[in-house]
């Protein structure tokens, strides 16, 4: 079995990864529960959905941020972070566009 070269190891760049994981993980977890609000069962006026997606946000949150060490650098986390919050996000905007 080969050792792993430098560049194939998983780096430890935990203040960028944490930084990262925490604010554009807060922001994502922002845009999946927005698109759920608006257009899962009952839309945005459902009384006892209010609740529910308050309290949706924070698993989906932890598990962004404890899935962010997965990833080989700090920029990494970012680069795919950023994108993810791009299609999140346009795909809420979109459908607030068709309707």
């Amino acid at each position: 079995m080969a050792r792993l070269t430098a560049d194939e190891k998983i780096q430890p760049h935990w203040w960028i990864k944490t930084i990262s994981g925490t604010v554009l993980g807060l922001s994502l977890a922002y845009a999946i529960v927005a698109i759920f609000a608006w257009y899962g069962p009952g839309g945005i006026s459902a009384p006892i959905k209010v609740q529910f997606n308050m309290w949706l946000i924070t698993p989906i949150w932890l598990l962004v941020l404890s899935l962010t060490y997965l990833f080989k650098t700090g920029l990494k986390a970012i680069i795919y972070l950023c994108s993810a919050n791009a299609v999140f996000y346009s795909i809420f905007l979109f459908l607030r566009w068709l309707s």
